[in-house]
């Protein structure tokens, strides 16, 4: 009788444990989340504090906040999610405090009812009456028995009332303990609608502003193309050079540059960024200019803004194939991995030499910063004559 009782108890635990397993590991990804959505927030402003230092509004500027602003909406997606998960628990837990609390009427009920049925075929009498009013010897031993068994099965049944009374007190607490964990989400959620809302606000002031100097922006679209223009050329005429010493020479170089092919095309999608800190600032193909209308920019590779004076490096191991410098592209370092080639556009200084081996995050020069505090790499990967896109191979951030 008294298994029956608190079947639901141990049915709704059983039902419940799975899902709060579940939601944990949930939560956990969507915690890891937002500390990296923080990270890159708080990086976005050390960027947008540089070039806002300037008397003009940038497209550096903009980039910075555009970063910032999808930065930002993935976070509140994250708080959203993570509330959305709390509420699922909290409606778990419910289920269980009410199946507890329906447990607990029932068995003390029939606790009362013990209680009163005893009194009841007692009549008041004692339990030695009980016993000794037996008409023989084996009715005694039956009711000797039944008193014991009558007596386990109450103190069974007190003890399942205290065990249900302490799981109801502690469900109880873990469902405040979750509403209070939502309402801080909440909180939180309500704080950055608001930052992302004042984001935009700045964003359109900005995109205004620019605006206004399309001459200028034409202008520096124009110097862009010709200048990848040249900087395609000078590749073009490398990687046709490097093809045709490789018709020459040993099977054992041969064979070394076709591993070094293989490894370099076994690191998609896990290879170092060439810099520590920064972020996509132009992504790779055919893009929309973002202030100009009807104007689409061709990238050959990324621009990656990032803050001044930052170290550039290798990716992966290989050969410096040739430093240059190219108008708007400043120094240029391309660097030769077996049948691929990366290349480092607009750098300040150069820390290698032509013919230079060199390794995973060797450091090879430090990236430019031009008079509106834009500190934007040039970032390009080239299979012999083929263009890649870079951010299919780098490491995600």
């Amino acid at each position: 009788m008294v298994g029956n009782k608190v079947i639901g108890l141990f049915l709704a635990i059983l039902l419940f444990i799975p899902t709060l397993s579940t939601a944990q590991k949930t939560k956990g990804e969507l915690e890891q989340e937002k500390k990296e959505n923080l990270r890159k927030i708080a990086e976005a402003e050390r960027i947008l504090e540089e070039t806002a230092s300037q008397k003009q509004v940038t497209l550096g500027q903009l980039q910075a906040l555009n970063q910032q602003i999808k930065a930002r909406q993935s976070l509140i997606n994250s708080i959203a999610s993570e509330i959305k998960i709390l509420d699922g628990e909290i409606s778990d837990l419910s289920i269980v405090v009410s199946a507890l609390q329906n447990d607990l009427k029932n068995l003390k009920q029939e606790y009362a009812d013990q209680i009163y049925a005893s009194y009841k075929s007692n009549k008041g009498n004692s339990r030695l009456m009980f016993l000794f009013s037996a008409k023989n010897f084996n009715q005694l031993i039956q009711r000797l028995k039944y008193l014991e068994q009558y007596s386990e099965a109450r103190r069974l049944q007190a003890q399942q009332i205290d065990v249900v009374t302490k799981e109801l007190s502690t469900q109880r607490s873990q469902v405040q303990a979750k509403r209070s964990e939502q309402q801080i989400l909440l909180n939180q959620q309500v704080r950055e609608s608001r930052k992302l809302a004042n984001s935009k606000q700045k964003q359109s002031a900005l995109i205004a502003q620019l605006s206004k100097r399309e001459r200028e922006l034409r202008k520096e679209v124009n110097d862009r193309k010709k200048a990848i223009e040249k900087l395609n050329t000078l590749i073009a005429s490398i990687v046709e050079s490097e093809v045709e010493k490789s018709r020459n020479v040993s099977t054992a170089v041969s064979a070394s540059e076709a591993e070094l092919s293989r490894l370099f095309e076994s690191n998609k999608n896990k290879m170092t960024w060439p810099v520590s800190s920064g972020f996509i600032s132009s992504k790779f193909g055919k893009q929309q200019h973002p202030v100009l209308k009807r104007i689409t920019i061709i990238n050959d590779g990324v621009g990656i803004q990032t803050e001044k004076d930052t170290k550039v490096k290798v990716v992966f191991e290989g050969v410096v194939t040739q430093i240059a410098v190219i108008e708007s592209m400043h120094n240029i370092v391309i660097v030769r991995h077996g049948d691929y080639y990366t290349v480092y556009a607009r750098l300040k200084s150069v820390n290698v030499t032509k013919g230079q081996r060199v390794s995973t995050d060797d450091i090879i020069g430090e990236v430019y910063t031009n008079k509106d505090g834009i500190s934007e790499l040039e970032f390009q990967v080239w299979k012999e004559r083929t263009k890649l896109d870079p951010e299919k191979w780098l490491a995600l951030k």
